[in-house]
């Protein structure tokens, strides 16, 4: 499991950071409908890209990090969800968008939960490796 979420984490992030340099190299060109809007959205779009760059490498760097913590890991899932939560929020207001964007909101609301899941793999596996320095979880007693 642990490896999984190692490398779940990795393509996560990669996805994030060319999604991210892909808004902020075309700016409104990256969205489908948004071409006429102008300056203003463009300045937006690519200041979004910026920011959605920036998440994706942290997903990177909270992967590559031995044991992943799975505070981290949970943290950058819920700002996921929250994501997923704003795409449901614009379908209640204001309708259904473009079609691409009712497959993001699904893999937007499916994959942190996952995530939540598999947050505490890292940190189990390496509290059973002896000569980890890690600190064994302490178990109940009955």
């Amino acid at each position: 499991m642990a490896r999984f979420l190692k490398g779940l984490m990795l393509v996560m992030g990669i996805a994030c950071v060319a999604i991210g340099a892909f808004h902020f190299v075309l700016g409104i060109g990256s969205v489908p409908g948004e071409g006429g809007t102008g300056a203003t959205v463009d300045s937006r779009e690519r200041f979004y890209g910026a920011t959605f760059l920036g998440y994706g490498l942290l997903w990177v760097w909270a992967a590559r990090q031995s044991p992943i913590s799975a505070k981290v890991v949970r943290w950058l899932a819920g700002i996921f969800l929250l994501g997923a939560a704003g795409r449901v929020l614009s379908l209640i207001v204001y309708g259904q968008p473009q079609w691409f964007q009712l497959v993001l909101t699904v893999v937007e609301l499916v994959l942190p939960p996952v995530f939540f899941w598999l947050s505490t793999a890292d940190e189990k596996a390496a509290a059973l490796l002896p000569g980890t320095g890690a600190t064994p979880m302490p178990r109940p007693t009955s």
